[in-house]
């Protein structure tokens, strides 16, 4: 009867399923040659010389006592056990292996750390850095991800890295909130990401200014960028539960102000936007139409025809008229 041909956990202690097979048949009949063991697997005359030839090197046949130029399979209570004591000797070794470069990774990433540490946090430079640190921190986030996005369009680069993070932290049951400017309207790209995001469970609002770049993982650590006029230069992670819960308020009332994603932008008793309203603090303030552009996330030309549209509807023929007309009526 033909030996049965297959795969098993054998593989592991470096037999071939050929030479398994030869091997099983080789025991069962001790007499045969290599016609007879081609027959008894199934195997071709060439297959069954090379599982010999394999099986000699595994210690596993040795010369026959009884049949001259012959060989016997040895027992396997005593070469397999023999082959099975090696594979677990190298297992041991690749073991110990692991746990030593296991510690080396401790090591070196304790290093890293204390490298970047202050008191109460740690400096990332360059953005290469606050990547990968943000995907560390949401691949370990425990239910919630807050943030302020002052920027408009989101980058594609950006949006290639964020989306697959979001995406597996939103299965995990994260709590996503995010404030954005309203101006990211403006732009198909992020305005369809975002669409995105909030149909997979994300929370999104929009305000017309966002005053910093933040996140907040869990209300355990917040990351700041370093420069506010430049977040991609680098940023803080902080951990001071002080600034952290001072940080998170900020947060929270930023997102109280502002408009769900989805919804229409409303008007108030006046008939002013909440960005038309901004636009009137920034000029009263004294910022020049391009600083008001930079804040709001929109073009020159669109700051000059809002802000027209508001000098009519309040009868004044300068910004300056503007302003006090604005702040007699309760606009500001």
């Amino acid at each position: 009867m033909k030996e049965a041909r297959k795969d098993t956990m054998l593989r592991s202690l470096g037999m071939s399923s050929h030479a398994e097979a030869v091997y099983r048949a080789a025991l069962r009949h001790q007499d045969h040659g290599v016609v007879a063991l081609a027959q008894d697997t199934g195997l071709t005359v060439q297959e069954v010389r090379a599982a010999l030839d394999e099986l000699a090197l595994l210690a596993l046949l040795k010369p026959s006592a009884q049949f001259e130029g012959r060989l016997r399979a040895v027992s396997p209570d005593v070469g397999l056990t023999a082959l099975l004591a090696s594979a677990e000797a190298e297992l041991a070794s690749r073991h110990a292996q692991v746990e030593a470069a296991r510690a080396e990774i401790a090591a070196i990433a304790a290093d890293h750390r204390s490298s970047r540490s202050f008191d109460g946090g740690t400096r990332l430079e360059g953005l290469d850095a606050i990547r990968s640190r943000l995907e560390e921190l949401q691949r370990a986030t425990e239910f919630e991800c807050l943030s302020l996005n002052p920027g408009g369009a989101h980058r594609p680069e950006a949006r290639e890295t964020a989306a697959p993070l979001n995406e597996e932290a939103l299965q995990r049951g994260i709590k996503i909130r995010a404030v954005c400017r309203e101006s990211f309207r403006n732009d198909a790209d992020t305005l369809a990401y975002a669409r995105w995001l909030v149909e997979r469970g994300s929370q999104m609002r929009t305000v017309p200014t966002v005053p910093i770049q933040m996140i907040i993982i869990d209300r355990k650590a917040a990351v700041l960028p370093v420069h506010v006029d430049n977040p991609r230069a680098g940023a803080l992670e902080i951990r001071s539960p002080g600034i952290v819960t001072a940080l998170h308020a900020l947060f929270e009332q930023i997102w109280e102000a502002g408009t769900p994603f989805g919804r229409q932008l409303p008007r108030d008793s006046d008939g002013c936007t909440a960005t038309e309203k901004a636009l009137l603090k920034i000029v009263a303030a004294g910022d020049t139409d391009e600083a008001a552009a930079r804040k709001l996330g929109v073009s020159l030309r669109t700051v000059r025809r809002m802000m027209a549209q508001l000098m009519e509807r309040l009868d004044a023929a300068s910004r300056f008229q503007a302003g006090v007309n604005a702040t007699k009526r309760g606009w500001l």
